[in-house]
This record gives structure tokens, C-alpha cells and sequence, in this order.
């Protein structure tokens, strides 16, 4: 008989056990992680600041999209004797090759020019121009030449680094001012010995630049940053999916779609079109030459107690005149005595208050009543103290 009740009994409190389990799982909360589910994916909510909705080609440039620079040695002439001086040999030695080449044959010790300056001619020139286009040359004596007014470059060749003649410069100098001298004085505005042809270089050679290999666009931003970077990829994923991505804080690679490979200047003025809204890095400029100070948008302070005083120093003279008694052998004596005053201004130990944007910060610089080189010598205090968060540049 107790061997028929055992399994029974045994069946039982199984049916018990499972039913208080039930229960109990009723009562508290499972928690089950998961291999692939460790990490927590808490969205964080990006600080809103004032950055302006503008377009790609305002931020970014195409690679491949650059200016070259040009430079070449030349020989300005018909100078009114302001051109190089005696002592300068390398105008003579010029002018005695470039005699040479027409046949005719000069020693450079016999030759004194006043009227010609050696000059050093310099361009910048697009990957865009083509054979034939002119570009701006600026002129800049290398010797001792007092002015270039109303001198006239000599044809120069212009090479790049690589050594290969791009283009050629020629024309009448232009310099925006003028150097006068008559007698022992002198009269003279702008700086002369700089000047400029417009359009005074043509374009001989084409200098290559390759936008796209028909495949790929590469964007370069202006601005290294990865916050942009990211968004940049994102706003051109959302006109053509998945054909973009950020290689780096200043790259973004892109895809030219299939149908469109055959239009590929198209294809980047409507990338250059797409707004984006850039991420601006937190940044105080400072200039304590003109008192000027510039804060972005993401500029923050933490609260800090700040005291700013003045010394005033003034020393005013007084003339003192010591006259000796009469029929006295002695001199009228003028001495100068001085009263010295020194004044400090007497200002509290006040507290700024952490601030969430920058009218919060200018408002509360005005309410100290800081004059412009007051708030930049507190600025400076406050980054010293770690409470300012933003990058403090100093011109």
C-alpha cells in the first residue's frame, strides 16, 4: 500500500513546485541580458545650438578643386630712377644676359641702371583655367628699388614647384598710390614697391586636376569636424541611399549612382546644393591689440567667483621757483616738484553663475560693468581656472 502512495505523492509535490514557481514569476520581474544586447542604448540628445541651415559647397570643396602657385623671376623697366641702386647686381647682370640674347655685348661692371628693378612675380592659378586665360600677377621688388611706379614687366616665365612653365607674365604695373620726392622731403601713400597687373599672366600649359575617376566624389571640408563629417554623409544618404559614408573628421567619400556617371558635373552641383545644418566648435577669439572679442554660440561658463580692480597711478608736475635774496650772488633756480596720487578701484568679489548660452555670458560680463579689455583679461582668468568651456584663441 505505501508503495502505490509513493509515486502519487511524488506527482503531487511536483504539481505544488511548479505551481509556486508560477507564482513567484508572477510576483518579480525577469531580467534577461543577452550576449548582444550588453550595451545600453541611451539616445543622447545633441546640444541645440545656432548654427545656420546652409549649403555643402558653403562648408566642403570638391578634391581635385584647387589653386596652384606660380612664381618667376623678372626685370621691370622705365623707371624714373627709383629702380634698384648701384650696389644691387643682380638687375645688371639681367639686363647683360638679356643684351646678350640680341646680340649684344655688354659687361655688367659697365652698366649703372636706375630705371630697371629686379622683381619677384607671383600668381595664383586654378585647376579650372585653360590655355589662353589670363590671371591676376602680382609684382614685388627683391632689391632696393624705392618704387615701381609706372615701371613695365618684362615677359616672365611663371613655373610651379614641379619646375614646368604654366604661364607667362607681361604688362604695365599698377601699384594704387604714389612715392613723391623733392628736396629733403617726401611725400608717399601706399606701399609702392608692391604692385599688381590684372590680367597680366596668360595661361600656357593647363595645369591637370581630376574631379572624379567616374565612380567616386570625394567632399573636403573646410572645418575638420566629425560631427560634421557624420551629417554631411547623412543629409546625401537621404537623396542617394547608401552612397555615402565619412572616412574621416574631414572627408566624406560618395558614390556616383549607376544612371548618373555620365553626368558628373551635374551630379556635384546638385550635391553642392543639398543644406546642412554644421556643427561649430566652441571658440572665444581675442585680439588685445584692437580690444575685440568674438564668442561662438556653444561658449559656456561654470560658476566662479571673479574680482576685477583697477590702479590708477596719476603724477602731476609743479613748478617751484627758488629766487635768491637781493644783492645775493646766486641764480634763479626753476625746480619741479611732483604730487603722485595713486587710486584703486575698490570692487567685490562677485559671483558668475554657470551660463547655458552666450547672452547669458555677455549679459552677465555687462552687468559687472567690464569695459572690452576688462572681459578679456577675466576670460583669460576664467580658461586658467577650468571654467570655461571652449577654446580660447588669442591673436
Amino acid at each position: 500500500m505505501q508503495t502505490r502512495w509513493f509515486p502519487l505523492g511524488l506527482c503531487l509535490l511536483m504539481i505544488l513546485g511548479f505551481s509556486f514557481r508560477v507564482q513567484a514569476s508572477d510576483m518579480l520581474p525577469i531580467v534577461s541580458i543577452s550576449s548582444e544586447q550588453n550595451t545600453m542604448k541611451t539616445p543622447v540628445q545633441p546640444i541645440a545650438l545656432d548654427a545656420p541651415l546652409v549649403r555643402i559647397k558653403d562648408i566642403a570643396r570638391v578634391q581635385g578643386v584647387r589653386d596652384n602657385q606660380l612664381y618667376g623671376l623678372g626685370l621691370v623697366i622705365g623707371l624714373e630712377g627709383t629702380g634698384d641702386g648701384g650696389g644691387a647686381k643682380a638687375n645688371v647682370q639681367m639686363i647683360a644676359n638679356m643684351l646678350e640674347k640680341f646680340g649684344v655685348t655688354v659687361s655688367a661692371e659697365d652698366l649703372r641702371l636706375r630705371n630697371v628693378a629686379v622683381v619677384m612675380v607671383t600668381a595664383d592659378v586654378a585647376s579650372s583655367v585653360r590655355t589662353g586665360d589670363r590671371v591676376d600677377v602680382t609684382i614685388s621688388s627683391i632689391g632696393d628699388a624705392r618704387s615701381l611706379q609706372g615701371g613695365f614687366l618684362l615677359q616672365t616665365p611663371l613655373e610651379a614647384a614641379n619646375g614646368q612653365i604654366y604661364a607667362a607674365a607681361q604688362g604695365p604695373i599698377s601699384i594704387g598710390g604714389f612715392n613723391v620726392r623733392g628736396g629733403s622731403g617726401s611725400v608717399q601713400r601706399n606701399h609702392t614697391t608692391i604692385g599688381m597687373i590684372p590680367g597680366g599672366a596668360i595661361i600656357e600649359q593647363e595645369i591637370g586636376g581630376m574631379v572624379s575617376d567616374g565612380e567616386m566624389v570625394t567632399l573636403v571640408l573646410r572645418e575638420p569636424d566629425f560631427t560634421t563629417s557624420n551629417r554631411l554623409a547623412q543629409v546625401v544618404n537621404q537623396v542617394y541611399p547608401d552612397s555615402a559614408w565619412s572616412q574621416d573628421q574631414a572627408t566624406v567619400r560618395v558614390q556616383i549612382p549607376y544612371q548618373l556617371r555620365n553626368q558628373v558635373v551635374g551630379f556635384i552641383a546638385g550635391l553642392e546644393e543639398l543644406p546642412i545644418r554644421p556643427d561649430v566648435q566652441a571658440r572665444v577669439i581675442v585680439n588685445e591689440r584692437t580690444g575685440t572679442i568674438v564668442m561662438g554660440s556653444g561658449v559656456r561658463i561654470s560658476t566662479v567667483a571673479v574680482a576685477h580692480g583697477n590702479l590708477n597711478v596719476r603724477i602731476e608736475p609743479t613748478l617751484q621757483i627758488s629766487q635768491p635774496p637781493p644783492l645775493a650772488a646766486g641764480e634763479t633756480v626753476v625746480a619741479a616738484e611732483y604730487d603722485m596720487e595713486v587710486m584703486e578701484d575698490v570692487n567685490r568679489l562677485m559671483v558668475l553663475q554657470g551660463t547655458s548660452s552666450v547672452d547669458d555670458l555677455v549679459e552677465v560680463l555687462n552687468t559687472i560693468g567690464a569695459s572690452p579689455r576688462d572681459i578679456i583679461s577675466i576670460l583669460q582668468a576664467i580658461k586658467a581656472a577650468g571654467a570655461l568651456y571652449g577654446e580660447l584663441i588669442i591673436l
